[in-house]
Formats: structure tokens, sequence, C-alpha cells
């Protein structure tokens, strides 16, 4: 897409991610944010800085969608080969900075992957 426009929405939306290190549902974005924009205006948006590079989507326990900040990334190319954890107790959702190869498979090409580690964050084994 290129260069984004300052709308309201994208404003907020990129405000709730730069205040947080954490990763944000769909699903609580809507909760967070649903007096101030409808539905579709934050799936719109969250498509939009996805496809820019500026947040990258994966699929969290139950199906539910989130979306962590990008680093180093662009509206060409994603960067973001790297597993999330998801605390089974608290529910905390994070981008892990550990490195994971992925296997070469004969005849294709990986372009997405998604690896969800579930168990226990440090807060909730306290």
């Amino acid at each position: 897409m290129g260069v984004i426009r300052k709308t309201k929405a994208v404003e907020v939306l990129i405000n709730t991610f730069n205040s947080s290190d954490e990763a944000i549902s769909a699903k609580k974005l809507i909760e967070q944010l649903g007096t101030m924009f409808n539905k579709t205006t934050i799936y719109r948006v969250l498509d939009k800085l996805e496809d820019d590079g500026v947040l990258h989507s994966f699929l969290g326990k139950d199906g539910l969608k989130w979306y962590a900040k990008c680093t180093g990334c662009s509206a060409t190319e994603h960067k973001d080969l790297h597993p999330h954890f998801q605390c089974l107790s608290c529910g905390k959702v994070d981008c892990l900075t550990v490195s994971v190869t992925l296997p070469k498979i004969p005849n294709r090409t990986i372009e997405i992957s998604q690896l969800l580690i579930q168990g226990r964050c440090e807060a909730c084994l306290a």
C-alpha cells in the first residue's frame, strides 16, 4: 500500500501498539475501541497496517487473530519469522526473540510460518 494516511483510526491504533510491548488480539481491540470506531474500520486499518509492514499477525489459542509491532519490515517484505508465546494462565501473548530454523522443503518456498508456544509466563510462574 505504501504511504499510510494518518486518519484518526490509524493514529489511535498505532498509539495503542506503541504503548504496549505485547501482542493484542483483534477481539480486544474491538472491545477497547468499539465506541470510537466500528468493527469494520478497525479490521480495515489493521489489514492496512499489516500490508504496510507496521504490524504482523498470527493465530493464537482458540483461533483468535493477534497483532504485534513489526521490526524492520516494509510493505514489500515481512521479516517477522519468529515464534510467539501465549500464557495459558493470564493470556498474555508476546513475540519471542529466539531463533527458529525452518526446514528446507524440496520444490517449495516458505512464505509464511506461524509458531505459537503455549505455557506459563514469568509472572504466572512466580
